[in-house]
């Protein structure tokens, strides 16, 4: 199945559609599964691109959107050959989206699905280049987590692998136990199935799965119900009958020990080793019935990008109420380049289509918009808003109540005055007879924190010197005193890494930073305390250690409400084995309103 209909034609947009998202007008449906819809759009240079809006129920989940915006910029420094990777997004709408390049070809399960199992060179250069497009995406700090044959893409010239990463986004929301699947069972690995930490070698062995599947044409776990697969895939061994022998190298792939997979590097080298011929993509590598699915697709998107630009741009839309219906989405586990088919039967779209009514507004973008101009001529539509009665003007009332009250709040002012003035002086004399000691520590002295400035009703600060946070590795405030922490998913990805170190990170090759993402990096001018933490609102997520020298102090928020002054005080010494960072910390619990689940 794909996209492209009998005839050359794209599905059609269906009536619960928008035909709009920010500045990118639709042209056809693509697919929906467990995380949204997905439309075809072009660039204002022509360019055909994917859009995935996220599903209404995921957009409500404070935690998805926060680690979608997270993968999101995560993915964007994904870029390889074999990826398809972000072009725009707006992850702050009341409906996220995404867009990726569009790959004018059907996805892996499609193509298996219509035209059976795949020839040997082909698996093996389809096998290569997804071993190749895994380095790059596990080289940024991601895995995918969703490694199936609907995530594949076949382009003409070798493979390209989507969706990478952005499933974690949604694998921790309480939703994916409401009817929403998050991951693909008879694709998972043995540790993912078990609940266990996933880690790059999970994607390995969904390597191993997709590789079979492309020259069997079936899982190699059988199918049958989800808690079936997953016990085979945790207690079993792979059914590979009927395999070549040239592939039989992917049963190391499969095994349950992670330890034991190779790496991605490693099955580059066994594809080029179970090949006759030296690998390279050049030429057709797909069958020919395949390649000519592509050439029409190709065609196809071409046709409708000229329909749409025959419709005059300044043609103004019909406008609709705020309240438009969302985006309806069909059932999940549809891959968003494998939709429905429509039947023979199904008479064909009108040659130039009228652009139907748009029913939603433009999203507005919170980031750099993308490096092109628009077209000439086209204009960014806005919704009208609806006609409201005027309310009639109320009757004249007299001034005489206005001139008493008046009269009335002078004379309140003026006594008031004097009462503040002698309260002012009481409190003065106060003052000078009593101080609050506000420094007591925890594990070390609080002479650096300059926390005298606050008040007697502020949180004592806690203060601990001499803590070594080594790579990938996190604190958290609350803990007393705070100890280096450890996660497989990576420090920048947990939810209550306060303060923490990475390399090869969201910032840098090393860098410093908080899950909160409420970090302020101090002048060095600037001695931190309370006050200042709570006035400095310049926010960012992390700075790269290069920013950073001895005695600089970062301001971190939680979303617990705990307030951090951070104090760099080096790194690890050359020649030092290990690689960590050495930073004192001030924190003061509870200094104010928490924001969790906010």
């Amino acid at each position: 199945m794909g996209e492209v209909q009998p005839g050359g034609h794209f599905r059609p947009l269906e009536s619960g559609d928008p035909t709009t998202v920010a500045s990118y007008r639709l042209a056809a449906r693509l697919g929906s599964g467990g995380m949204g819809t997905v439309y075809l759009s072009y660039t204002p240079g022509g360019h055909p691109i994917a859009l995935k809006t996220i599903r209404p129920e995921l957009s409500e989940d404070p935690q998805f959107r926060r680690r979608f915006r997270q993968e999101v910029q995560a993915a964007q420094r994904v870029q390889g050959l074999y990826t398809a990777p972000v072009i725009d997004y707006d992850t702050e709408n009341t409906q996220p989206w995404l867009a990726t390049s569009y790959v004018p070809g059907p996805s892996l399960a499609a193509a298996v699905a219509e035209h059976g199992p795949l020839p040997v060179p082909t698996v093996l250069l389809l096998l290569a280049g997804v071993a190749e497009a895994l380095s790059v995406i596990h080289g940024a700090g991601i895995v995918h987590r969703d490694l199936k044959p609907a995530n594949v893409m076949l382009a003409a010239d070798g493979p390209r692998v989507i969706d990478f990463g952005i499933a974690r986004a949604a694998d921790a929301t309480a939703l994916t136990g409401t009817g929403v699947s998050i991951g693909t069972p008879a694709f998972m690995s043995p540790e993912q199935a078990a609940g266990k930490p996933v880690t790059p070698a999970s994607d390995v062995f969904a390597l191993g799965q997709v590789a079979a599947y492309a020259a069997r044409g079936t899982s190699a776990y059988g199918d049958g119900p989800s808690h079936a697969v997953l016990y085979r895939i945790v207690h079993e061994e792979p059914d590979l009958t009927g395999l070549p022998d040239e592939l039989r190298f992917i049963t190391r792939c499969l095994a349950k020990d992670p330890a034991d997979r190779p790496s991605p590097a490693e099955v580059i080298a066994l594809c080029q080793e179970a090949s006759p011929t030296p690998l390279r993509q050049s030429g057709s590598w797909l069958p020919e019935e395949i390649g000519e699915q592509i050439t029409r697709r190709v065609s196809a998107s071409a046709d409708l990008l000229a329909a749409r630009d025959a419709v005059p741009a300044t043609q103004t839309p019909t406008p609709v109420p705020p309240t438009a219906p969302v985006t309806q989405l069909s059932q999940p586990g549809i891959d968003h380049a494998a939709p429905t088919v429509h039947s023979a039967h199904t008479p064909p779209p009108p040659a130039a289509p009228q652009p139907p009514p748009y029913v939603q507004q433009p999203v507005h973008q919170t980031h750099s918009p993308p490096p092109y101009a628009q077209p000439p001529g086209w204009q960014q539509p806005h919704a009208q808003q609806p006609y409201t009665r005027p309310h009639p003007l109320p009757p004249p009332k007299s001034n005489a109540g206005k001139i008493v009250a008046i009269i009335a709040g002078v004379v309140i002012m003026m006594f008031g005055g004097c009462v503040a003035l002698v309260n002012n002086l009481s409190e003065t004399t106060d003052d000078s007879s009593k101080s609050t000691d506000t420094n007591s520590t925890s594990g070390g002295t609080s002479g650096e924190t300059g926390s005298g400035t606050e008040s007697a009703q502020d949180p004592k600060p806690a203060v601990y010197k001499g803590i070594n946070i080594p790579a990938n590795y996190y604190a958290r405030f609350a803990d007393s005193p705070p100890k280096p922490l450890h996660d497989s998913i990576g420090a920048p990805y947990v939810d209550d890494a306060d303060i923490y170190y990475t390399v090869d990170g969201l910032f840098g090759d090393k860098a410093m930073g908080s899950s909160s993402e409420k970090l302020v990096l101090l002048n060095n001018a600037r001695k931190g305390s309370l006050d200042i933490c709570r006035k400095e609102t310049r926010y960012t997520k992390g700075v790269a250690l290069g920013q950073l020298s001895k005695g600089s102090q970062m301001c971190v928020h939680t979303a617990s409400g705990h307030i951090g002054l951070v104090t760099y005080q080096g790194s690890a010494p050359s020649g030092d084995p290990s690689d960590y960072v050495s930073v004192d910390i001030t924190v003061w619990r509870n200094a104010e309103e928490p924001t969790t689940g906010s």
